[in-house]
């Protein structure tokens, strides 16, 4: 690991993003950089496109966005150790992957913990209540500033396998998680064959065969082009993902309040939009699934609640690791 991130680290320098934290000076374009491992026209990427966009509207082009994505600085572990250490402003990383930083990430990665029917009330609670609060203090602890919640999406199986028409069906194969020990803890608990991939990597593995299955939104797949390789997919929404758009705490803080209302603002607003243009584009992309001859079963609600059931105890298990708030507050929104 030390190794990846000495050579993150040296990339960033080659392209002008390592050194001191910069400081806010009244006059003085800001220039703050983005890495994130997104697809281009994925939903977490046009969101960013989007903040860009606003930022530089609402600020007069006195403070100014640079989008590396598509994991040109390296995987979003990487980048966010980056933004912890001060060598890069800003970093988007999985609710999965957020894991590895704080277990009170894990909330947001458990097994159905939330439900879509539920949504609004989740996103007033991430946008106005104590849950939002409750991962700004989490992310703080780590030297982290949420600056936008971006959505994701639900995850689904997919396979190039054999087709995966039943719970029994996932059995055996040979899945591609993140290091997630929820994400590796559910495919277990399904009698699959967990495989920790880096994201870039995960389109050759799939094609080489080195696994033969993930989860993920159809959204983001269709935008990393896995359908040229998928075969079949289930709707099994096992678990709600977010990409959490975070600034080096110090360097947020030595923001001016003006700077920093640009920034929320415009993370706002970019967020709501962002939301809305995430259903269009998972529409899209369950339409391309049918383009590509890729076969989707709708689980009828038996095999959906036999999901439910076979995860449970995953759920509960990491439910106790999680610390603070973060389980109390999250639970209440989904009623």
């Amino acid at each position: 690991m030390k190794k990846i991130v000495l050579a993150a680290l040296g990339l960033m320098a080659a392209v002008g993003l390592a050194g001191p934290l910069d400081t806010a000076h009244a006059g003085k374009p800001l220039t703050l950089r983005i890495g994130h491992p997104m697809a281009p026209g994925n939903n977490v990427t046009v969101g960013y496109e989007k903040f860009k966009e606003l930022v530089e509207a609402k600020s007069d082009k006195q403070i100014k966005i640079q989008i590396f994505g598509s994991a040109q600085l390296g995987s979003d572990r990487v980048t966010t150790e980056a933004a912890q250490a001060g060598t890069l402003d800003m970093s988007s990383c999985s609710s999965p992957n957020m894991a590895s930083f704080s277990k009170a990430f894990m909330a947001i990665d458990l097994p159905y913990i939330t439900d879509p029917k539920f949504q609004d009330n989740f996103y007033k609670g991430l946008d106005e209540g104590e849950l939002g609060k409750e991962m700004e203090r989490a992310a703080n602890e780590i030297g982290l500033q949420p600056i936008m919640l971006s959505q994701y999406g639900y995850r689904n199986f997919v396979s190039t396998k054999k087709p995966i028409r039943t719970v029994a069906d996932l059995a055996g194969l040979k899945v591609r998680t993140t290091d997630s020990p929820v994400e590796v803890g559910v495919a277990k608990a399904l009698g699959m064959n967990p495989a920790p991939v880096a994201w870039g990597e995960t389109y050759t593995a799939l094609q080489q065969g080195t696994v033969d299955a993930e989860g993920n939104t159809f959204s983001l797949l269709n935008d990393a082009k896995h359908t040229e390789v998928l075969k079949y997919a289930m709707d099994s929404n096992h678990n709600y993902s977010m990409h959490l758009l975070l600034m080096n705490k110090k360097k947020w803080d030595s923001l001016t309040p003006e700077q920093q209302t640009v920034i929320r603002e415009a993370a706002h607003e970019a967020l709501v939009w962002q939301r809305t243009e995430s259903v269009k584009l998972e529409q899209k992309a369950w339409d391309a699934f049918k383009e590509k001859g890729i076969e989707v079963t709708i689980l009828p609600d038996a095999e959906r609640a036999k999901l439910k059931e076979m995860t449970a105890p995953v759920r509960e298990e990491f439910a106790k690791q999680i610390p603070g708030r973060m389980m109390e507050l999250l639970t209440a929104t989904q009623k």
